[in-house]
C-alpha cells in the first residue's frame, strides 16, 4: 500500500486519491493552494455573490443554510447572517443518532445566532428499514445520513423559491483534492449522488424492496429538473471562498456562542462530529473494517496540512484510535437496528477492501499494511511542512453527563433557558 509522505492518507481512500512523483497526495497539493490565494478577494467576490441574492423582492429568506450541532454550522451562519447580512432560514435533517451535547448545540445556535429554523424527522421505522437495506447493499450505515442532509434544504429552497443554499467546506475538495479551489465547484444533484451518495440514489438503492413506498422515499427523493429549472436553486460552497480552518473556527464558536465539545471513542479531535453518537463512532469503524483507517487519520491529515502537527506525531495519534472497537457505540447501533454483532461482521466483511485486509488461515481477517510501517519512508523529510502553528484541541464544560446508555435523542429541546439548556432541576 502507497501511502502520503506528507499527510496519512493511503492510496485507496474511498473518494479517490493521487499520490504524485514525490510521494505527495492530491488533498496535500490542493491544500498548498491556500497558501497563495488572494482570500480578500475571495472575500469581495463573496460578497458581490450573495448581494445578488439579499434583500430579494417578495421574499424573506435570503437563502437557506443546512445545520446540525457541529461547530461549522455555527461558523457558516456566523458569517453567512453577522458578516455578510443575509437572513437565511435554517434546516435541519435528523439523523435521529443524535447526542445531548448536539441536540443542545443546535439549540444553541438556532437561539443566539436568532434565526428561523426548520427540521425534518422522517419515520424512525422507515429509517431504520432504509438503513438495513443500505447496510446489506453498500456496506453503509450512513446513507440515510448522507441523502436526507443534502436532499432536505434543496426540497426547502424549492418549495419556498429560495434560490441559494449555502454548505461549508468541499469534502473531496478539502481531503482528497478532488477539485481545485479554483474551480468554484458547486453542490448540484449531479455531485450529491456521484460524491456523498457513491451513484446509488434513492431508486437505485431501493430497486425491487417493495416494502417501501413512495412516501416512504420522500425524504431523500431530490427535486425534479423541472422543480429545479423554475426555482434556479444554486449551492455554494463556501470554503470556496475563506481560508477554511476548522480547529481555529470552532475555537472562534466557543469563545462566541459557548459551543460544548465532547471526547470521542475513535479520534482525538474533541470539536467535530459530536452531534451524532456514530460519526467517530461505530459509522467511522465501518469505514476502518472497510479501508483500514478512520477518522483519527482525516483529522491528523488535516492538521499536518495546516502545519499544527508533525507527521511523526500524527501517526502516535492515529496508532492510539484507528484500530478502536468503539462498544458502547457499536451495541447501541446494534440494539437500535436489532442486529447481531456476527450479522454485523459478516455484512462488514463482504466490503473490505483487498488490498488491505486478507484472511489468515484461522479465517481472521488480518490488515496488510497501516502507516505506522511507513514513517520512515524515503523523501519523507523532503516533502514536509514546518510546524508553524502548533495547537492542542481542548474540552470545555460538559453541562450535561452523555451516556450512550439513554439511547439516541430523536427530539430534543429547542430553547435555551435556565432549566431547559442548563438542565438545571427545579
Amino acid at each position: 500500500m502507497q501511502y502520503c509522505k506528507r499527510c496519512l492518507y493511503p492510496q485507496n481512500h474511498p473518494l479517490g486519491i493521487c499520490i504524485d512523483e514525490d510521494g505527495v497526495c492530491s488533498g496535500c497539493r490542493i491544500h498548498e493552494e491556500k497558501y497563495s490565494i488572494n482570500w480578500l478577494e475571495k472575500g469581495k467576490e463573496l460578497d458581490k455573490l450573495f448581494s445578488k441574492y439579499k434583500n430579494r423582492s417578495g421574499s424573506f429568506y435570503d437563502c437557506v443554510i443546512p445545520v446540525t450541532g457541529n461547530s461549522d454550522s455555527f461558523f457558516v451562519v456566523d458569517v453567512v447572517k453577522n458578516r455578510y447580512g443575509l437572513n437565511p432560514l435554517l434546516v435541519t435533517y435528523n439523523t435521529q443518532f443524535n447526542t445531548k451535547v448536539g441536540v443542545r448545540n443546535l439549540a444553541r445556535l438556532i437561539t443566539k445566532l436568532d434565526c428561523d429554523h426548520m427540521m425534518l424527522t422522517a419515520s424512525p421505522d422507515i429509517v431504520k428499514e432504509i438503513t438495513k437495506i443500505a447496510m446489506h447493499k453498500i456496506g453503509d450505515m450512513y446513507w440515510h445520513v448522507l441523502a436526507g442532509s443534502q436532499t432536505f434544504p434543496v426540497q426547502v429552497a424549492t418549495k419556498f423559491n429560495i434560490p441559494l443554499v449555502v454548505w461549508g467546506v468541499n469534502g473531496w475538495l478539502d481531503q482528497v483534492g478532488m477539485f481545485s479551489h479554483y474551480d468554484r465547484v458547486e453542490m448540484t444533484k449531479k455531485v450529491r449522488k456521484e460524491h456523498s451518495l457513491r451513484t446509488m440514489d434513492v431508486d437505485e438503492l431501493f430497486y425491487g424492496e417493495s416494502q417501501l413506498t413512495w412516501k416512504d422515499k420522500q425524504p431523500f427523493t431530490y427535486p425534479s429538473d423541472k422543480q429545479l429549472e423554475k426555482s434556479r436553486v444554486r449551492g455554494i460552497y463556501l470554503g470556496n471562498f475563506l481560508s477554511w480552518d476548522a480547529q481555529k473556527q470552532s475555537e472562534e464558536m466557543i469563545n462566541k456562542f459557548g459551543y460544548e465539545t465532547l471526547e470521542q471513542p475513535r479520534t482525538f479531535n474533541t470539536y467535530e462530529s459530536i452531534y451524532c453518537w456514530n460519526n467517530a463512532g461505530t459509522h467511522d469503524y465501518i469505514k476502518f473494517l472497510k479501508f483500514g483507517y478512520g477518522k483519527a487519520t482525516d483529522h491528523a491529515s488535516r492538521d499536518i496540512r495546516l502545519k499544527r502537527l508533525s507527521r511523526e506525531d500524527g501517526i502516535r495519534l492515529v496508532h492510539n484510535f484507528d484500530d478502536k472497537v468503539p462498544s458502547a457505540s457499536l451495541k447501541l447501533f446494534l440494539d437500535w437496528i436489532n442486529m447481531t454483532k456476527e450479522e454485523f461482521y459478516k455484512i462488514i466483511d463482504f466490503f473490505r477492501d483487498p488490498l488491505v485486509w486478507e484472511k489468515d488461515n484461522n479465517g481472521i481477517y488480518i490488515r496488510l499494511d497501516k502507516i505506522e510501517n511507513h514513517i520512515s519512508d524515503s523523501n519523507v523529510d523532503n516533502v514536509r511542512l514546518t510546524i508553524t502553528k502548533p495547537k492542542k484541541y481542548f474540552n470545555t464544560l460538559l453541562l450535561e453527563s452523555e451516556d450512550e446508555k439513554e439511547g439516541y435523542i430523536l427530539m430534543g429541546r429547542g430553547y435555551i433557558d435556565e432549566y431547559n439548556f442548563k438542565a438545571i432541576k427545579g
